[in-house]
């Protein structure tokens, strides 16, 4: 094989590389943002956050909130989170964890969280 042919070779395998390394890191950057990071609190409404308005009990406020157009929200110490998702899936588990202490997992982005999952804190 002459010089040429030799660095031709290298050239590929090093482009192979790169290629794979660079796959490799999207995919691994890909699952890491699915899963986000987790957030414990108690599911309410981004119109009332932790101090509910209406009389009766804080998961029947956070639905007729909701219900209105208010997003849900997570309330996290003296920290209100509103939750974005339009999944169904998520958002009927909400529906369910409303005025309930919940996990929830994705990423935060100031005051908001783009949720990933949802799940009952334990």
């Amino acid at each position: 094989m002459s010089i040429r042919g030799n660095r031709l070779a290298i050239l590929a395998m090093a482009t192979l590389v790169m290629v794979f390394a660079l796959t490799f890191f999207a995919f691994a950057n890909s699952a890491l943002a699915k899963t986000g990071e987790s957030y414990t609190g108690e599911v309410s409404d981004s119109m009332c956050g932790a101090e509910h308005m209406m009389k009766g009990s804080k998961a029947d406020c956070t639905h007729a909130c909701v219900s209105k157009g208010s997003n849900y929200a997570l309330v996290v110490g003296d920290k209100v989170y509103t939750l974005e998702t339009n999944d169904k899936d998520l958002l009927e588990k909400l529906s369910d964890l409303a005025g309930q202490k919940a996990r929830i997992t994705g990423k935060a982005d100031g005051t908001g969280i783009v949720v990933n999952t949802v799940a009952p804190a334990k």
